[in-house]
């Protein structure tokens, strides 16, 4: 009987250790663990395939842009399937069998600017819940193994004075689930219990403008610190109270890209139209300005930023002219212009950190404005549009190589994803380069997946899931 017993705990403990095994892969919110695109897990990873060639499993879904994430043994996703129709699926992640679809009304959608999508918002999940967000209905919690809704939290409707539409992701962070909404009227980041939905926090970042930057974790200093990319400034809080701590005033206008955090250094690629001076008083009267007479009148904005025009038009003439234009819509505080850089930051700092904690920083080095960078070994490497693309040193940021070629044309909207001593680089086209990491430039293949992708590729346990505009892609080496 005791020999009986060891062998049943036994095989309880290899069970439990596999599991944690597994689920210590997964790939939980946008970019991964902490958003970073690396995967550190032991499986291979392909390097060839294709819509045909090492394909595991892949299922229709409606459209959308959401970067698929992986919990639990379950991949999770999100797309429009009707004209007011949200939905939410989980599939298992080996055979790719639905597991459960929750649809949602979605109520009149606001106006969007392609190529993004209303479903664009990337899930964050764990073995427990899987939380969404949609623009018109807030942040959802659902149990991961059945889908029933637990909690739903309204937030206001995101404002955008270009109409580019929102696509700001949630995490998860121990029990809490952290949500940045920059938008040009009246931004904030929020800290919801996970279990229960209540709202433990919410912070006011009146000085931001419209942006996507998904938060980023750092531990420096002997603390952990939420650190957002935004308008002009780099921001560290304090998870338990969403108090700042830190700022860097060193970034750009529009900010579209995630950061990367690695041993207490994050890591930031921008690129903002225009120069240091091109505030956005100037992309106001090229977009909005529709008989182009260097005025702005409230007809020729959103409905939504009446109440700002009108404090803004200081002789109430019903126009908005230099510097009441400024002021109007960009904090007085904060009038960052454009450009592109390359940025290193360390963590750890409190107040204003301009000056102690820059790193390093380039100007004008061909970042992208959509493309956020990944750091893989001591490389940092960033792609663009034209599949351009250039790789420095994470530590000192001296350049392997800049600005070249990878062999594939087009737009570069995805992120890179980095695991088992490869880069996978998605084009907007649907191939996907492969390199291998290093000081030198050195294309391993290039894979067609078959279809539109703007979504950042997911990696867990050995596969890749690509998401493209109507379909979930899971392939895997042999």
């Amino acid at each position: 009987m005791n020999k009986l017993r060891r062998l049943f705990w036994s095989s309880i403990a290899l069970l439990t250790l596999a599991s944690s095994r597994s689920w210590a892969e997964d790939w939980p919110q946008f970019r991964g663990p902490n958003a970073s695109g690396v995967y550190a897990g032991s499986h291979r990873l392909p390097t060839t395939f294709s819509h045909e060639q090492n394909v595991r499993w892949s299922v229709e879904l409606g459209e959308g842009i959401p970067s698929p994430v992986v919990a639990g043994g379950r991949v999770f996703t999100t797309a429009m399937v009707g004209p007011q129709k949200f939905a939410v699926f989980a599939f298992d992640e080996s055979t790719g069998k639905q597991l459960w679809r929750r649809e949602l009304d979605t109520g009149p959608l606001p106006p969007i600017m392609p190529p993004n999508s209303h479903a664009s918002s990337t899930p964050a999940a764990d073995v427990d819940r899987v939380v969404v967000y949609f623009s018109t209905l807030g942040l959802l919690a659902f149990n991961a193994a059945n889908g029933e809704q637990i909690w739903h939290v309204l937030l206001d409707v995101p404002q955008y004075l270009m109409d580019w539409g929102a696509a700001g992701s949630p995490i998860i962070l121990d029990d809490m689930v952290i949500f940045d909404q920059d938008d040009d009227l009246a931004p904030f980041l929020i800290a919801v219990e996970k279990k229960s939905g209540q709202v433990l926090w919410r912070t006011e970042r009146a000085e931001m403008l419209a942006g996507y930057a998904v938060p980023v974790i750092c531990e420096a200093g002997g603390r952990k610190d939420i650190v957002i990319a935004g308008t002009g400034k780099m921001k560290g809080y304090d998870p338990a109270t969403g108090k700042e701590r830190w700022t860097c005033n060193t970034l750009l206008r529009t900010i579209m890209t995630s950061p990367v955090v690695r041993d207490g250094v994050i890591y930031i690629s921008v690129q903002s139209y225009g120069d240091t001076e091109r505030i956005l008083k100037f992309a106001l009267l090229e977009w909005k300005d529709t008989n182009q007479d260097g005025k702005l009148t409230k007809e020729e904005l959103p409905k939504t930023f009446g109440a700002k025009f009108d404090k803004a038009d200081a002789n109430h003439d019903g126009y908005l002219v230099d510097k009441e234009i400024d002021h109007a819509f960009q904090s007085p505080t904060n009038m960052a212009g454009g450009g592109s850089i390359i940025q290193a930051i360390r963590g750890g700092g409190y107040g204003d950190v301009t000056k102690t904690h820059l790193a390093w920083n380039l100007n004008n080095r061909s970042p992208s404005n959509l493309s956020s960078p990944i750091v893989f070994g001591n490389q940092l490497l960033v792609v663009k549009r034209g599949g351009i693309a250039s790789s420095f040193d994470a530590e000192t940021g001296k350049a392997h190589w800049e600005t070249k070629r990878i062999g594939n044309l087009g737009e570069y909207y995805s992120s890179p994803i980095a695991g088992d001593g490869k880069i996978y680089l998605t084009g907007e086209n649907g191939f996907v380069v492969v390199l291998a990491p290093g000081p030198e430039l050195k294309v391993l293949a290039k894979n067609d997946i078959g279809g539109t992708c703007i979504a950042t590729p997911a990696i867990a346990n050995g596969r890749i899931f690509f998401r493209t505009r109507e379909k979930l892609l899971c392939v895997e080496g042999k």
